[in-house]
């Protein structure tokens, strides 16, 4: 039986999605397969010891007491999980599947910690991990790939501050008006705004500040179909059938997502043409690859009126809640919950194995 660290809570805008896509993880894996531990994160970045952590899973959200906490320590493969305070020693965990989102989770720290600890882990790695979190970053590499997105430009907090009407008035003229505003670091719409006039285009980037020292802003595509496909694997990855998104609301926000899903409706397979189903999977295939994604992602495109597709982002570590689509794409696409989870495990030792044959040496060419 193996034994599956899930990772959950965390210092992000999202701990409480984190929260409800653990505990749907924990409920999803089979028990005859796996002994699960769940290790909560506080938001002060407190990590929690299973005993404390599973009621974490109930409450909501992962409170840090003063006992059952946890360390993890590099290069410690067999006993990187050290207990504090006097809780009760673990065994060595087999995989460490991080259910965070978010910053401090998603965004390759967590990875990094976990690449120093040596022990296999689920998930996209750190460069993946780093650069499809940040939304800067990742727009600039699918740009060098010519992949199809809207017209975006990107802005430093600290420019915006000394300079906002500047700033405003150049998004007016290279973008128009409706824009996206968003911080570059977080997922599930936390930090972002539609802005249709100047007044809120400001305060739309004051929002956006407030959570990211990187700001991005899109130019909006007039009432869009939101497209979105899931893709599994490592360097020979497969992708869902693509779902559509009917939420009823101006934009999908993040009470929309999680919280005020009254009149939301998921329509999978999605409405599309063979061959247009065939460029979307093309297409998520070629911005996954393109990021040096692993594991696991689910990939999101806007459809214009006119039939054009454009790539808005990637998720590295989608929600995995009852309602999110990553694994609802999988199904309809013949692939149950549970197995799914145990392939993103599969996926994920065997990620480790490759990684574990790079040399760690210098091979010096004889002398002469």
């Amino acid at each position: 039986m193996l034994r599956v660290g899930v990772i959950f809570g965390g210092r992000s805008g999202e701990h409480e999605v984190s929260v409800m896509s653990a505990r749907s993880v924990i409920q999803g894996l089979d028990p005859a397969k796996y002994e699960v531990f769940p290790i909560g994160i506080t938001r002060a970045g407190q990590w929690v010891h299973p005993d404390a952590a599973r009621a974490s899973l109930t409450a909501g959200h992962v409170t840090g007491p003063e006992q059952a906490s946890l360390a993890i320590l590099p290069g410690q493969a067999e006993n990187s999980l050290q207990p504090m305070g006097g809780a009760a020693a673990l065994p060595a965990m087999d995989v460490i599947f991080p259910v965070i989102h978010g910053t401090y989770g998603e965004d390759g720290t967590l990875q990094g910690l976990l690449e120093m600890a040596n022990v296999p882990y689920v998930g996209a790695g750190v460069a993946g991990s780093a650069v499809g979190m940040d939304k800067a970053l990742m727009k600039s590499v699918w740009q060098a790939a010519g992949i199809p997105q809207v017209p975006f430009l990107v802005f430093l907090r600290k420019h915006w501050e000394k300079e906002p009407e500047a700033i405003a008035a150049r998004i007016e003229k290279e973008l128009g008006l409706p824009v996206f505003v968003k911080p570059a670091n977080l997922g599930s719409s936390v930090g972002i705004s539609k802005a249709k006039t100047s007044q809120e285009l400001h305060e739309a980037l004051r929002v956006a500040a407030s959570y990211d020292r990187k700001i991005v802003v899109e130019q909006s595509v007039e009432t869009p179909r939101e497209i979105e496909l899931a893709v599994l694997g490592n360097d020979e990855p497969e992708v869902s059938l693509p779902g559509e998104i009917l939420h009823g609301r101006e934009w999908y926000d993040y009470r929309g997502k999680y919280f005020e899903t009254e009149g939301q409706k998921t329509i999978i397979p999605a409405d599309l043409t063979e061959a247009q189903v065939k460029d979307l999977q093309k297409l998520a295939i070629e911005a996954y690859q393109a990021l040096d994604m692993n594991g696991l992602s689910r990939v999101d495109f806007l459809m214009s009126k006119d039939g054009k597709f454009y790539l808005n982002e990637v998720n590295t570590m989608p929600g995995f809640t009852p309602i999110s689509m990553y694994g609802r794409l999988w199904e309809a696409t013949g692939l149950k919950y549970s197995d799914l989870l145990d392939k993103m495990i599969v996926l994920a030792q065997e990620r480790f194995a490759d990684r574990q044959r790079n040399a760690v040496e210098a091979e010096l060419a004889p002398s002469p």
